[in-house]
C-alpha cells in the first residue's frame, strides 16, 4: 500500500541552492545494510540523505543512489583529515565512494577546536564549492565563537549549522545567531537519541493529534524552520517519521513543546571541549 505524502518542503540556503527540509540520516546504520535501508527510504518518500566519512557507510549509500540526479546527498569531513590538504584529499576519497562527481552539500563534521584547523578546513571547503564540485558549503557543531571565527578570517558564511537539536536542548541563542547571518539550522538526533518518545507532554499532544510522540517532534522541527534529518532502519518507522509532513500542531503545541527545552538537555558531546 502505497502511503500519500504531502510534497516535500524545499529550504532556501544562502548561496541560493535548496535542499529538501526533510532527509534521511544514515548514522550508526551498519555498513553491510546501508544500501537497502537508503533504497527504503527512497520507496518511502525521502530524496536527501546525510552520510559522513565517519559513518563508515558512504559506500552503500553510493551505491543505492548511483544514477540518481533527484536525490540530495550531504556528507562531512572527519577530524583527523582537517588542514586544507587533507581536506581536499578526503572529498575524493568521499566523493568516489558516493559515485558522485559533486556533492550537494558538503560539512565540517565537528570543529575540533585542539587541532585549530578548522578555518584552514574551511578555506578548503570555499575552494571545492569555486571549482564545482560541491554545491554547498557549511559546518556541524559550531558554536557562535567558531562560526564568527570562519566569517571574519574568510568572509565565506556556512550555507548550514547541522547541530544537535531537539525539544529538550533547542538551541534558541544559536539559532538567533544563524538567523541573523542567513545559516540554516540543521537538526541531528531531532528525537533525542529517544528519550523524548516517553514524554508525557508530547505523549499528550500526539494523543490529541492522534499521531506518535516521533511525529510531534518532527512536525516541530519542521514548523519551526528546521531542517530535519530522522534516522530509522524499520521501514514503518521510516514512513511514519516522513508522514510528519501531513498535518500541523497549534499555537498551544508550540507553546508546551517550548517549554521543556533545559541547558542541560544535550546528549552528545559540547563542541567547545570536545576532543576527538
Amino acid at each position: 500500500m502505497t502511503m500519500s505524502v504531502n510534497p516535500q518542503p524545499q529550504i532556501t540556503l544562502n548561496d541560493g541552492n535548496t535542499m529538501p527540509q526533510i532527509g534521511f540520516g544514515v548514522w550508526q546504520i551498519a555498513v553491510g545494510e546501508t544500501a537497502a535501508m537508503v533504497r527504503g527510504a527512497i520507496a518511502s518518500g525521502y530524496r536527501a540523505f546525510d552520510t559522513a566519512a565517519a559513518y563508515g557507510n558512504e559506500d552503500g549509500v553510493g551505491v543505492a543512489l548511483e544514477g540518481r540526479a533527484d536525490v540530495f546527498i550531504t556528507t562531512k569531513v572527519w577530524n583527523t583529515d582537517q588542514g586544507y590538504d587533507e581536506t581536499l584529499r578526503a572529498f575524493d576519497v568521499s566523493a568516489k565512494r558516493l559515485r558522485r562527481d559533486t556533492v550537494d552539500l558538503y560539512l565540517i563534521h565537528w570543529p575540533s577546536p585542539h587541532r585549530n584547523l578548522f578555518v584552514e578546513t574551511w578555506k578548503a571547503l570555499v575552494q571545492l564549492k569555486e571549482s564545482g564540485r560541491v554545491r554547498s558549503i557549511g559546518v556541524s557543531n559550531f558554536t557562535i565563537e567558531h562560526l564568527q571565527r570562519v566569517i571574519d578570517e574568510t568572509g565565506i558564511v556556512p550555507a548550514v549549522n547541522q547541530i544537535e537539536l531537539h525539544p529538550l536542548f533547542q538551541q534558541m541563542p544559536l539559532r538567533a545567531f544563524h538567523e541573523s547571518r542567513g545559516i540554516r539550522t540543521e537538526s541531528w538526533s531531532p528525537l533525542g537519541r529517544g528519550k523524548l518518545l516517553g514524554n508525557p507532554v508530547l505523549g499528550a499532544i500526539a494523543a490529541r493529534h492522534g499521531k506518535t510522540p516521533a511525529q510531534i517532534v518532527l512536525r516541530w522541527h519542521l514548523e519551526s524552520g528546521l531542517i530535519v534529518i530522522p534516522k530509522s532502519a524499520n521501514a514503518g518507522r521510516m514512513r511514519e517519521n516522513i508522514a510528519a509532513l501531513n498535518f500541523a500542531l497549534a499555537a498551544e503545541d508550540h507553546a508546551r513543546i517550548a517549554a521543556l527545552d533545559s541547558p542541560s538537555g544535550r546528549t552528545g558531546p559540547d563542541p567547545a571541549t570536545a576532543e576527538f
